[in-house]
């Protein structure tokens, strides 16, 4: 007997305000055994997480409903129609889950400590110091940098690959029968994503856990599955084992197989202007203790950093999650507080008042990591996507609005017609489409497009760095793209800009950096991401 046995599994939602329903999972049937590791492959919407949440039975009940011949069997137990109570003893401690997006799944209201002690102390009953050292032992065991610091800290202080790490934690903290672990390397650069996969396959080899691995980076597939089952629209079109990357059967898997951003940039207008300088950029964020909450040292998050972005080009930033990428992005848009110049155009704007910046805004756009976070659940995504139109009073009028939403939906690869929906009804990927379409709406001249790809499956990066390449080539826009996978950033970049400890190691052409490395730090980036997508002999 298996350990997790599913059989003709069919999800169906029900339809929103009459609409038709939506049979995400048709007739799935597969088999995990103690110590394996199982890969969902497949693009978005392809009903790989619905799949994953099923077991668990965390979809949104009532609204979700399987059919009468679906069935979950753990450990020779049926999930489906279990005791809650049950389920809840299974939840975290047999099967533990790290979930696409941790900003949405990590509390913000409380600690890393206390949201990681907590599944310790439900199922564990540990407390007081043992607790602390146990949850000091998982965030080391994770790679998390300075962990005894970090225990009090609350999620929005940490980087997208830092609140992963918080989330891995938390899910192998009572180091579970099964780890279903969907994108779990999502928001990781490359040498920690190295580290991510070997701790895994580590806990899998020592624990004899096995591992439901949901991803649509096949590069970690292939170094990771023993088998692997092809998902698209619902149905297994493929499953199999090493074979099917050597020799793929169903069209759709030779697509997957064959989907990569190609191409280069093309090279920017000459002696074009110079569009946002910085210069000796400083945000640190002060660290406070004590029970007056002194300030007792600092986090140098960007540390006198200098740059320039001419019109129409893209600088890539690169760097280890922490190294002060993101924080860089937001202090050119003045969106957080740091010291040092920053001109856009040519205008000082480093020391102007945010109403005087408010014109400025639609010039000065922002495509961010997480796209459910920065999405609000209780708007439409015609009134997301047309909220800035709204604002800086770019339509005409209501029909105006809705043909710029439409359109520019169609541009990032979404049917007029989810302009009706909510984000909780999308995919990881097509959330992170809504975020593209929001921030191109307004025809910006500079975007800082932290991570626009990391929640993408591979076919649609290629589409996304088409598009974003297309757009730059059109409208003369300047992007400042935050990254960790390398091959987006070739594809895209002319520059490429290489962060550590809030501070710039290397700076330099796109193929000089990739292949020619000057600094250690970059050397050992290249090199991490190079034995990642290496293929086995």
């Amino acid at each position: 007997m298996s350990l997790l046995e599913i059989r003709d599994l069919s999800v169906t939602f029900a339809g929103w305000r009459g609409a038709a329903p939506v049979h995400a999972v048709k007739r799935v049937s597969f088999d995990l055994d103690p110590g394996e590791t199982l890969a969902l492959v497949g693009e978005s919407g392809s009903g790989k997480s619905v799949t994953a949440l099923s077991v668990l039975q965390l979809l949104p009940y009532p609204a979700a409903s399987h059919d009468p011949d679906s069935s979950i069997k753990f450990a020779g137990e049926e999930m489906i129609g279990a005791a809650p109570a049950r389920l809840r003893q299974v939840r975290g401690n047999r099967i533990g889950i790290v979930f696409q997006e941790p900003m949405t799944s990590l509390n913000p209201l409380h600690t890393l400590q206390k949201q990681i002690a907590e599944t310790l102390q439900i199922h564990n009953h540990l407390s007081g110091s043992a607790v602390r050292k146990r949850t000091l032992e998982l965030l080391h065991l994770v790679g998390l940098r300075d962990a005894e610091n970090r225990l009090n800290a609350y999620p929005h202080q940490l980087s997208g690959g830092q609140r992963q790490r918080v989330m891995i934690a938390m899910a192998i903290a009572n180091e579970p029968d099964i780890l279903i672990a969907d994108e779990p390397t999502t928001a990781l650069d490359v040498t920690i994503q190295a580290q991510i996969l070997e701790l895994l396959r580590d806990l899998r080899d020592r624990l004899g856990m096995a591992l439901l691995l949901i991803t649509h980076d096949l590069t970690i597939v292939e170094k990771m599955a023993d088998r692997v089952c092809v998902m698209s629209q619902g149905e297994i079109v493929e499953a199999g084992g090493g074979e099917i990357f050597a020799n793929p059967k169903h069209p759709y898997t030779k697509r997957l197989l064959a989907a990569e951003p190609k191409g280069r940039a093309e090279p920017p207008p000459r002696n074009a202007p110079v569009l946002v300088e910085g210069d000796a950029l400083k945000v640190w964020f002060p660290v406070r203790s004590g029970l007056l909450r002194r300030v007792k040292s600092h986090v140098k998050a960007v540390d006198g950093v200098s740059l320039q972005l001419r019109a129409g080009s893209t600088l890539g930033v690169v760097g280890e999650s922490g190294s002060g990428k993101t924080t860089l992005g937001l202090a050119l848009l003045r969106l957080i507080e740091a010291k040092g110049a920053i001109r856009f155009a040519g205008r000082e704007i480093s020391g102007e008042r945010q109403r005087a910046l408010r014109p400025l805004r639609r010039e000065m756009q922002i495509v961010f990591q997480d796209p459910y976070s920065s999405l609000s659940p209780r708007l439409s995504i015609a009134q997301i996507v047309g909220e800035g139109l709204q604002v800086h009073h770019l339509a005409k009028d209501e029909d105006d609005a809705r043909r710029r939403i439409d359109e520019v939906l169609v541009e990032v690869g979404l049917e007029p017609g989810a302009a009706e929906r909510y984000p909780h009804e999308f995919s990881g990927g097509q959330r992170q489409r809504v975020a593209i379409a929001r921030a191109l709406v307004l025809k910006p001249r500079f975007i800082v497009l932290d991570e626009p790809t990391s929640a993408l499956d591979m076919s649609v990066q290629a589409q996304i760095v088409d598009l974003l390449r297309d757009l730059q080539q059109r409208h003369g826009l300047t992007y400042l793209f935050i990254s960790h996978d390398l091959r987006v950033v070739r594809a895209l970049a002319h520059e490429i800009m290489v962060m550590k400890d809030g501070e710039v190691v290397e700076r330099g052409a796109t193929d000089a950096i990739l292949e020619r490395p000057q600094h250690p730090y970059t050397k050992s980036l290249m090199a991490a991401a190079f034995e990642l997508t290496a293929r086995p002999d």
